[in-house]
């Protein structure tokens, strides 16, 4: 390939040219046009986005639901903690990189306000999930020396995991599911993939570090608590047909607050569609868990097996075209809303005729866990990569815009979705709703985007130097 292109260079100066070498111009025009776009590909690999993004956004602005954030300052929640979390993989990835070390260190300490815990939500799963940024933070301040601060990052990372398995709501028998955490205790009953990151990941977490200090059964009882949220969900939102999981799933859909819910079969308690973040938050706590479970324990071989029907699921309905993925998965841009709206109790809500839209957050979050999952041996290389590496270009081309101050942003996110509850009846969890809900919009520069896309950034760039 470089010898061709070496030698077509050459033909161009000459200054008489026979037909035969004509022929030969044109052949190499014809078979070999990528010699220019193939070096500006490797140039462009060569472009650490994940540094370019926490500097153009992270360390900057960006938005949590609509709502303008500073790192610095920030609220607890887990949009910040998302971004704040992938500050601090970028920082582990490239140490010599301390500000942004200090920048998380900032955030934490201005959330815990010189104490130890931090106030949540009674049994609410969104309000655990920043909390993964303390363990890095432990590690770090017992190696600076810094022992009170390590001490206030443990003990608030052990708050939220005993919370979480002590005194979380829980299905509970008759009922199918038992044992599986509520997402919200303003949902009772109900799992969404969504909550899948945000509680259990950490968990996992929490096990990896501590969770030898109260004995190995106690641990491997955490262990099989945490897989059994995965076997829970799974068993309940995976729809063989098409490779997907529905957004979530109520145990009791008879219940007002589920009144997005299905009432018979197939797929009782299933809400609607097949939500793109949604998955992405699944396939992403999929392979973080995956990364920690023993591999001694009887459901990590389980969980491998759900992490590549997922996977699996998510090739099927990778846009060709694009390599990205849509805001409701089994559809491309022709399907639209309705432009009449739902109808509930009288009052139309959700009404639009948008179409449906290639979407960055998903499209992040299912290249990082392509990309990690094939790191750490769950996912075939060879199946996989050639999904990963389209993904990851598409990433680039369709959502990455740089301005006049040479700094990046994302675009074309979904703002924020859910279902209900029955305060709320316009989060019907239909198309109509997944397009022109009042909390859909599309925004650009969302930390539910940023953060995956620095995480998936850092996972090409790590093959990329290995």
């Amino acid at each position: 390939m470089h010898f061709l292109c070496f030698s077509f260079s050459i033909f161009n100066f000459q200054f008489s040219i026979g037909m035969k070498q004509i022929a030969l111009i044109l052949v190499v025009i014809i078979l070999f046009p990528s010699c220019k776009s193939g070096k500006a590909a490797e140039e462009k690999n060569k472009i650490l986005y994940s540094q370019w993004m926490v500097e153009s956004s992270a360390m900057h602005t960006f938005l949590s639901n609509k709502k303008e954030q500073q790192l610095e300052t920030a609220h607890w929640d887990y949009v910040p903690g998302l971004v704040a979390n992938a500050v601090l993989k970028a920082w582990q990835q490239y140490p010599e990189k301390t500000a942004y070390y200090d920048l998380v260190k900032k955030y934490a300490d201005h959330c815990l306000q010189g104490g130890d815990t931090i106030r949540v939500g009674e049994s609410n799963l969104d309000d655990l999930a920043a909390g993964k940024i303390f363990f890095v933070l432990y590690r770090e301040e017992m190696k600076r020396g810094n022992e009170a601060d390590a001490a206030r990052y443990k003990k608030c990372a052990a708050f939220f995991r005993d919370k979480l398995k002590y005194k979380h709501a829980r299905i509970q028998a008759p009922l199918p599911g038992a044992g599986g955490f509520f997402h919200k205790a303003i949902y009772p009953n109900q799992m969404w993939l969504d909550g899948l990151y945000m509680g259990t990941a950490l968990y996992a977490e929490y096990q990896v570090n501590f969770g030898k200090d109260a004995g190995d059964e106690d641990n491997m009882d955490s262990w099989s608590d945490i897989a059994n949220q995965f076997k829970i969900i799974h068993q309940y939102t995976y729809n063989a047909e098409t490779g997907l999981n529905y957004h979530g799933w109520a145990a009791d859909p008879f219940d007002p607050d589920a009144f997005w819910a299905r009432k018979g079969e197939p797929y009782t308690g299933c809400s609607p569609e097949y939500w793109g973040r949604g998955m992405g938050w699944y396939f992403a706590a999929l392979v973080d868990v995956l990364e920690y479970i023993p591999v001694s324990h009887p459901d990590c071989k389980v969980l491998k097996g759900i992490v590549v029907q997922v996977a699996d699921g998510l090739a099927r309905h990778q846009d060709a075209a694009s390599g990205c993925w849509f805001q409701l998965l089994q559809y491309d841009q022709n399907r639209t809303a309705d432009n009449k709206g739902d109808t509930i109790l009288g009052k139309v809500y959700n009404q639009c005729d948008k179409p449906n839209y290639l979407e960055s957050s998903a499209s992040s979050m299912f290249t990082y866990a392509f990309y990690k999952g094939i790191r750490i041996g769950v996912l075939n290389a060879e199946v996989y990569q050639p999904v990963a590496d389209l993904a990851y270009k598409g990433l680039l081309e369709q959502f990455i815009r740089q301005d006049e101050n040479n700094r990046i942003r994302i675009v074309q996110s979904c703002a924020s979705a859910g279902l209900g509850p029955e305060k709320d009846i316009s989060r019907t969890g239909t198309v109509n709703y997944y397009l022109c809900g009042k909390d859909v919009a599309v925004t650009a520069n969302e930390g539910k985007a940023i953060g995956p896309f620095i995480m998936a950034c850092l996972e090409k760039e790590l093959r990329v130097k290995n």
